[in-house]
């Protein structure tokens, strides 16, 4: 066993199987218990290299080694190893025992700026998200405002509009009903000029309609409206007229304006187109009339024709009255018949459309 001076000079020997040299023939070691006092100057001894350890502590000779700067050599186990090994693993212990704290104080550093980098980031993302939410709840905010006023908007014209309907119904009802009662006061005027006994007469023919001229109601009417209506210059015709009016048998048709000279006309014309067969004035006559089954013709001026029209109106008209194609009360019936007299006796005074 080695002396008690050389294990406290010496904290390697006596520990380690393996004597540590170096060409240089310095090694630098530390005494082992120092702790984290890393940084410090280790003492250096120099060593020879040509002395050999005491035969007594069992280890093996020296070996050369390449030039190696050690700061620290701790106790090594007893299971020998190779030189290359064990400068390898003390090396890392002796590393491991230098960085340790500083490497742990950094590692806690890294995690704390990892986790502030994560928390910033999240912050930040979060932030993002936030704004973009509020963004968007702004954006839809907005749109329900728009949409708000539009409803006010669509509201305020609808209630616009129905009031204004309901003033133009209102102003259409009043309108109605002042013309009512102006209808009904013309009525009533127009009652008070006509003559009572002829709508009696009218309303007793109704009950029973004919065409029998002795009835009162349309003795008065040929009297009054039909007899002079188809009293012409040229009496005989006149009666011919009359007759085929009240048998239904009377046709009215226009002149052509010029014969074909390929059509052969078999029937037997009466005055020319510039002389009225009925009137014999000097008129242009633009229709011809044919009695019955007669193939006679007679050319009527304008004013004839609109005669004989108004006369085969009032006549039509009596007719559906007799049919029971007329289907009214009395007095639209009465109001109808005295607006064809009405046409009878202008058409007799001369009065008649252009187009006839």
């Amino acid at each position: 066993m080695n002396p008690p001076e050389e294990c406290a000079r010496c904290p390697a020997r006596g520990k380690c199987p393996v004597y540590l040299a170096v060409s240089s023939g310095t090694v630098r070691y530390a005494p082992s218990g120092l702790g984290p006092a890393l940084d410090e100057d280790l003492g250096e001894e120099p060593w020879d290299t040509d002395s050999q350890p005491h035969p007594d502590e069992g280890h093996p000779p020296p070996l050369e080694a390449a030039p190696v700067s050690w700061k620290s050599v701790g106790p090594c186990k007893s299971r020998r190893e190779s030189p290359g090994d064990l400068v390898e693993r003390c090396a890392g212990e002796d590393t491991q025992g230098e960085e340790g704290p500083a490497a742990a104080q950094l590692a806690v550093s890294r995690l704390r700026s990892s986790s502030m980098e994560i928390r910033e980031k999240g912050s930040e993302f979060l932030k993002e998200e936030l704004h973009k939410a509020q963004k968007e709840l702004k954006l839809k905010d907005e749109e329900c405002e728009r949409l708000s006023k539009v409803r006010e908007q669509l509201e305020q014209e609808l209630e616009e509009l129905t009031a204004s309907l309901f003033e133009e119904a209102h102003k259409m009802v009043r309108e109605a009903n002042m013309k009512q009662a102006a209808s009904e006061k013309q009525l009533k005027e127009a009652w008070g000029k006509v003559d009572t006994a002829l709508f009696a007469e009218f309303q007793a023919w109704r009950e029973s309609p004919t065409l029998d001229k002795s009835s009162p109601f349309l003795e008065r009417v040929y009297r009054e409206d039909v007899g002079p209506c188809l009293d012409f210059t040229m009496q005989e015709l006149s009666a011919l007229v009359r007759t085929a009016v009240e048998d239904n048998t009377l046709t009215i048709e226009p002149v052509a304006s010029q014969t074909p000279p390929t059509v052969k006309v078999a029937t037997v014309e009466y005055g020319s187109t510039n002389t009225c067969a009925l009137s014999g004035l000097a008129r242009a006559c633009r229709h011809r009339i044919r009695l019955g089954d007669s193939e006679s013709h007679y050319y009527i001026s304008p004013s004839s024709r609109a005669r004989i029209t108004a006369v085969c109106n009032f006549f039509t008209y009596i007719r559906y009255i007799q049919q029971g194609l007329v289907r009214q009360d009395a007095e639209p019936m009465f109001w109808e018949i005295m607006r064809l007299r009405k046409e009878m006796s202008l058409a007799k005074l001369g009065f008649f459309p252009q187009e006839a």
